[in-house]
């Protein structure tokens, strides 16, 4: 299969962790819209600290994918203007070489083969999530209803039991709850 091509100046990103919600990706990329749901074959979701160093933001171990034949990763393919890949590789923390760049190619569930962008954890020393950012991934895996195998296999990840205060987490909520309040 041919993968599909984005238009020019759009960016395609598929996203496996914190950002399969869409509150906590428009924080810095507002142009975000839902491509599809899709899976990357080969690779496998894990958690660490770049260089042994525990996230700041989120008290715990952060998403990657690591090559692993046979397993698979579900996430969301984000359509976004390009110009925003900078706010994207921000976020991700390309510039501190926590996170490096890669280029994937996903299945959707509509049978495409899309090409995105997507990051990978450098110097990664595994260790387990915050509950804080595995309710942030397992919200993302509902809101956009990821295979409920898979989701089951999300909320079964074993977290550090973190219980201090996680402020990115209370902007993403407020974010949430806004968008009920809107809707409402």
């Amino acid at each position: 299969q041919v993968p599909v091509p984005a238009a020019p100046g759009d960016l395609l990103y598929f996203a496996y962790g914190s950002n399969l919600l869409r509150e906590r990706l428009v924080l810095s990329c507002p142009s975000a819209a839902l491509r599809a749901v899709a899976r990357l074959p080969d690779f496998k979701l894990a958690f660490g600290h770049h260089q042994g160093r525990i996230s700041p933001l989120w008290h715990g171990g952060a998403a990657t994918v690591v090559q692993s034949p046979g397993d698979e990763v579900w996430g969301i393919v984000w359509k976004m203007n390009a110009g925003h890949l900078t706010a994207l590789d921000k976020q991700e923390g390309v510039e501190e070489g926590i996170y490096v760049p890669m280029e994937v190619n996903v299945h959707t569930q509509a049978g495409e083969v899309l090409t995105c962008r997507s990051y990978q954890m450098r110097d990664c020393v595994c260790g387990p999530p915050s509950p804080q950012y595995k309710k942030v991934i397992c919200m993302g895996a509902r809101q956009n209803a990821l295979p409920a195998e898979y989701q089951k296999k999300l909320e079964a990840i074993e977290t550090n039991n973190y219980a201090g205060p996680v402020p990115i987490l209370e902007e993403i909520e407020a974010a949430t709850k806004a968008k009920k309040m809107n809707s409402a």
